[in-house]
């Protein structure tokens, strides 16, 4: 209960500093501001908001920008999280446990990264009279982005796996899969702040 009043009153505040945003003209500040308070309701608040204080002129103080920017964030991060699996999962040397669990890594980031595209293109090009049915299908794509990263994490679990190869793959998908749980978490700040 205590977490739903916080993110309550972390929302009004987002709310407030847009409003009064948009009355005067937004500084570099103000944008900083806004992502910080706005990085607040997400899981991992500093994560996200190291990723996204870089793109502050971008972002201004909007919730669609910010939602739209953490896509964009997670989208290049899981597609060279892919590229760099594809060539390690051609490395000699890996046991063949380990090339299939690399192979269907690569598959499954290759789909979250179809996935994240479908949400970010269904954001730029929805319009304001389809809100709802927008917003649904982007939660739906960013939550089955969420899936395949997971079960990508999945495929390195147990002992059988070189212990630095784990580690480095599992500490990318991590990042990702956080990555992707902000995105979700401002893409539904700007649903009900919009909704």
């Amino acid at each position: 209960m205590a977490d739903l009043t916080s993110k309550s009153l972390i929302l009004i505040a987002i709310s407030f500093f847009i409003n009064s945003s948009s009355a005067a003209t937004v500084t570099p500040q103000s944008s900083i501001e806004f992502i910080r308070i706005s990085c607040r309701t997400t899981t991992y608040p500093r994560l996200c908001y190291t990723s996204l204080s870089i793109h502050s002129r971008t972002i201004q103080t909007s919730p669609k920008l910010i939602a739209n920017a953490a896509l964009n964030v997670t989208l290049s991060s899981a597609k060279s999280t892919s590229t760099m699996m594809s060539k390690l999962s051609q490395s000699h040397g890996l046991k063949p446990k380990e090339v299939s669990a690399m192979k269907d890594c690569v598959q499954e980031l290759s789909d979250a990264v179809y996935e994240l595209r479908e949400s970010i293109d269904e954001m730029d090009h929805a319009k304001q009279s389809d809100f709802e049915v927008m917003i649904s299908d982007v939660r739906t794509w960013v939550s089955a982005a969420m899936t395949d990263e997971s079960t990508c994490s999945d495929g390195f679990a147990g002992n059988a796996m070189n212990g630095n190869l784990k580690r480095a793959v599992r500490g990318r998908i991590v990042n990702i899969a956080q990555l992707t749980s902000n995105a979700l978490a401002l893409v539904n700040n700007y649903a009900l702040l919009n909704g």
